[in-house]
Formats: C-alpha cells, structure tokens, sequence
C-alpha cells in the first residue's frame, strides 16, 4: 500500500508538524514526511501496517493511544517523551483525534517542542565556531610572526657562533620555534578550500572504517554498520570530510581504549525539512558515530568542539578540526552523550 501524491500531500509534506493517519484498524493510512523524520519509520514501511509497538508516547505505545480514542474525543500530550523506532527518545505536543466522517480514521499530530530549542543551541555553536576562527587568525597572525623573527635570529646567530657546541642550542630554539608555529596551524585547520564534487556518504564512512580497523592496538574493536541506501549523492570535498569523520572515530576509539568490548556504530539517515542553523533544508544527510564508552565529562560537555580542549592525553584539536570541516559544508557536528553511550551526529545538507 503506497501513498497517493495530490497536491493537499505536498502541503501536509511542507509542515514542520508530523501528521499521521489511521484508519479504523489501527493500520497506518497515511503519515507526511516530517511524521517519518519523528516517528523514524519510512512511509514505505509503515503504510499498511500497525505502528511498532516502540514507537511509544510516555512510556505508552502510541498505536495503543489511538486505537483507545473514543468516536469524537482528542487526547492531548503536552511536553510528553516520544520514543522514536530507533529507541532515540524526543520531547513532543502530541494531539490523537478520532475524525468523525464515514471513513471512520484517527488522525495523530506531533509537534517536536525541543526543536526551537535545539535551532538556538545550534545558531549558538555556529556563531561560538566563527567567533573562535576569529579570534584564532588574529592570535595566529599576532604569534607566527615574533616566531618567524626568532627563528630567523636563532640562524644568524648558528652561523656566527665559532664553537660546533654551541649550535645545539640555536638547533633547540629553532625546532621549537617550527613546533610552536605547527600547533598554531593545528589549531586554525585545514587552509584548503573544499573541492567540492559528488560524494557518496556511505564510501566516507566505509574509508574511515577501513583506515581505523586498519590501526594497531585497534584489533578488539568492533565497528558496526546501519545504513539508508536510498540517501542521495551530496556535494562536498570527500577527502576533508573523511578526516572529519576518521577524527571523531578516533576521538571515541580513545574514549574507550579501557574498555574491553570497544564498539563503533555507523549510521546513516534522511532527515526532512530540517533545520541546521537557522536555515531550514529540504533534505539532511544524518551520521550517526556511537560508541560505549564512558562518555564526556560533564564539565567539558560545553566547550568539546574549542580548540584543545581534552578530557584524555590527545591534543584536543581533533573535535575542533572536525566541526570546522563540516561546518565548511554547511553542516554542523551535535553531541549527546551519557555514560555507557555518546553519540556524534553529523548534518549535512543534500541537494
């Protein structure tokens, strides 16, 4: 059973409310496309069939909810925790009306109320990642030059000095003075501008995880796969965003080198009429990279993505690089993490 495109389909498509409904079995009739994005079901799997019974409202399945209204009655949920079909739980205004009519159908509407919370938490990151760029250029420009001065100094002066011995020390200053200038580079990322092409998302995921299995002392881990074949080519720099990816697989493979069941999962979804920023996309690439380890630190939780900031022995420069890449594609890099589970989402608009 498939769903009939008409014009009054393509409007409900347009909402930012997802819209589902049932006919008098409990069968699911139609659902528009934000109704998928929420629920995590395609209408493909769903039309026909009676909701999975995890996709619950308030601990209550919802297909349970809508086969107890009464011809006539609405229930309304406000702020209620929606438990989506992949166990991802968000917090909704759910509203279950039996439609009087000869069709005899229930219609559920689902309104994502964290959604205007998450747009300010995500204009927040992007305009905290462009003030710290900023600030960065204008440190780098104000230290590489004193540095390049002294490195300069430090030459004139080994060439000058008549005892062999004493260039060791002209050598130290030297190499630190480059060592300084590399951090400093390190810390302003990639220079080059993104060669954009076609770019399979999922030939990304599958280099990294090639490259990471790949590594020694990385033969206990276990990277595991669940992706959407039917999300379409996007445009981007394949090399720049298989370093963001591989940075933040390995950020998690070190999060969990204690652990002795170290496990990698790579997912892949649409996300429709969604909103990264405060532009909203038609189509969204969504990668998933979870893992098990012990989660981040609470006390760093707000600042992961600055340059050196670490909760391990790394540098810190890796979450940083990685947002800034993405962020170059007009995507943008979200954390949620507990203990036992941290989960790196990466956005990425598709044409």
């Amino acid at each position: 059973m498939t769903q009939n495109p008409c014009p009054e389909t393509q409007i409900l498509d347009n909402l930012t409310t997802g819209v589902i409904v049932f006919a008098a079995d409990g069968k699911v009739v139609y659902l528009n496309q934000m109704a998928e994005f929420l629920l995590g079901v395609s209408a493909r799997h769903a039309v026909g069939k009676v909701l999975d019974s995890h996709i619950r409202c308030d601990e209550q399945p919802l297909a349970e909810i809508v086969g107890s209204v009464q011809e006539g009655e609405v229930i309304g949920k406000r702020g209620a925790s929606l438990v989506r079909a992949d166990r991802v739980e968000i917090t909704v205004d759910c509203t279950v009306t039996h439609a009087e009519g000869e069709q005899d159908q229930t219609v559920a509407e689902i309104l994502q109320v964290d959604r205007q919370l998450r747009i300010r938490k995500e204009t927040q990151l992007i305009s905290q990642q462009a003030a710290t760029r900023d600030l960065l250029r204008g440190l780098a420009h104000e230290i590489k030059n004193p540095l390049g001065g002294l490195r300069g100094a430090a030459q004139l002066l080994a060439a000058e000095l008549p005892d062999p011995d004493l260039q060791d020390y002209t050598r130290i200053i030297i190499e630190e003075a480059d060592r300084l200038t590399s951090l400093v580079d390190a810390m302003l990322g990639p220079n080059r501008r993104p060669d954009l092409q076609p770019v399979n998302v999922h030939h990304v995921l599958e280099r990294v995880r090639s490259l990471v299995l790949a590594e020694p002392g990385n033969e206990r881990l276990r990277i595991e796969r669940d992706y959407d074949p039917s999300i379409p080519e996007l445009v981007g720099d394949p090399d720049q965003l298989i370093q963001a990816v591989l940075n933040i697989v390995r950020n998690a493979i070190q999060a969990m080198q204690d652990l002795d069941d170290p496990r990698i999962r790579l997912v892949t979804r649409v996300a429709r009429n969604f909103t990264i920023g405060e532009v909203r996309h038609r189509l969204v690439a969504r990668i998933e990279i979870r893992d098990n380890g012990p989660g981040i630190p609470e006390e760093i939780a707000d600042t992961l993505f600055l340059p050196m900031v670490t909760s391990g022995s790394g540098t810190g420069l890796g979450l940083s690089i990685a947002q800034s890449l993405i962020t170059r594609h007009g995507g943008l890099v979200e954390c949620q993490s507990r203990e036992g589970e941290t989960v790196f989402t990466l956005l990425l608009p598709l044409p």
